[in-house]
């Protein structure tokens, strides 16, 4: 009887723990689609970790494909309390993040998992100076994308001229311009809509997100090298990380950490590693590999982007240079620089 007794009891403290309500609800709101790696493979895993980190007291709800608000908003909404956590492309408004812009700069940043770490180990001294008004929890890249088009070439930068271009965010499309295209900024969701209906020849994208936005049927053409990353970061409502207990601060700070945004890339940096063979497998699909001459051509078109960089990222009241050797380093540090 004893032993049924406890049996019993333990079976209701587990039932009273499992239908507890969470005390702390959050939600975390994105502009990509449900499926997007990024979410079953990074979002999803890291608030199941805060959920069990604080034995149930803490509950993220996400909302996808911008049921809450536009891509270009997601900073704004966090930094208002609209949303609790917002992932954002800094890019998405340009000139605001001049300093982690320093991460969307061409030829920088070959990978999006140790880079990631490096980026976030990096902006962490750095984040006060533009984001002071939002708690930044992390910071990460996806895997190095590259250029995309209904037709071609698309080898040297001369064959940019002339063409109107989506561009990943403000640094790309700053380059396209002095190239003599055209930039047509969109968030990612809208540009299966662009190209379709005839208003953008190209667009920047790593390679999976092709098939996750669906223009894996109207980009035909493809420069075939690691060109550019794009920079993200996921920022909280400061009255909301405030309020929290602080057990339940640490739990927060526990889950923002470099190691955490190297987690959350992975999965979707594989995920768009393998694009580019799916690519190949659809065939009807052109790849141009520039030579090293060639290559050697697109550094020197992306060069002034680095002075440039320099210069808006001195004006937020940082040593420029410093900075960007120090990004240099910590990149090197994580094999992740490319040379």
């Amino acid at each position: 009887m004893k032993l049924k007794t406890l049996i019993a009891s333990a079976a209701i403290v587990t039932l009273a723990s499992a239908t507890q309500a969470a005390e702390v609800e959050l939600t975390l709101s994105h502009w990509v689609p449900a499926t997007h790696p990024l979410q079953p493979g990074g979002m999803q895993p890291w608030a199941d970790s805060i959920k069990q980190a604080s034995n149930g007291r803490i509950e993220i709800t996400i909302y996808p494909a911008s049921q809450l608000g536009a891509a270009p908003d997601h900073y704004d909404m966090a930094r208002d309390g609209i949303v609790d956590i917002a992932f954002i492309n800094p890019g998405y408004q340009p000139g605001r993040f001049p300093i982690i812009a320093a991460g969307e700069i061409p030829f920088t940043i070959s990978n999006g998992k140790a880079g990631s770490r490096a980026l976030d180990e990096w902006y962490r001294q750095y984040s006060e100076k533009e984001m002071s008004d939002v708690y930044v929890c992390m910071v990460h890249l996806h895997d190095p994308g590259t250029l995309h088009g209904t037709k071609g070439p698309i080898q040297v930068p001369s064959d940019l001229r002339g063409k109107n271009i989506r561009p990943a965010h403000a640094t790309m499309a700053r380059m396209v311009n002095a190239l003599g295209a055209t930039s047509v900024q969109v968030p990612a969701g809208e540009m299966r809509d662009l190209i379709s209906k005839g208003a953008a020849d190209m667009t920047a994208s790593p390679w999976n997100s092709l098939f996750t936005f669906g223009v894996q049927d109207v980009v035909t053409h493809h420069l075939d090298m690691p060109f550019y990353a794009t920079t993200f970061a996921f920022v909280m409502n400061k009255a909301k990380i405030d309020g929290l207990s602080p057990d339940d601060q640490k739990v927060v700070d526990d889950h923002c950490t470099s190691d955490w945004a190297e987690k959350m890339a992975s999965e979707w940096s594989d995920a768009e590693a393998a694009g580019r063979q799916k690519i190949i497998d659809l065939g009807g699909h052109t790849l141009y590999k520039p030579s090293a001459e060639e290559v050697a051509l697109w550094k020197e078109a992306t060069m002034p982007l680095n002075d440039e960089w320099r210069q808006t990222a001195a004006a937020k009241g940082i040593d420029a240079e410093a900075a960007w050797n120090g990004l240099v380093e910590t990149l090197k540090k994580y094999d992740s620089y490319i040379e």
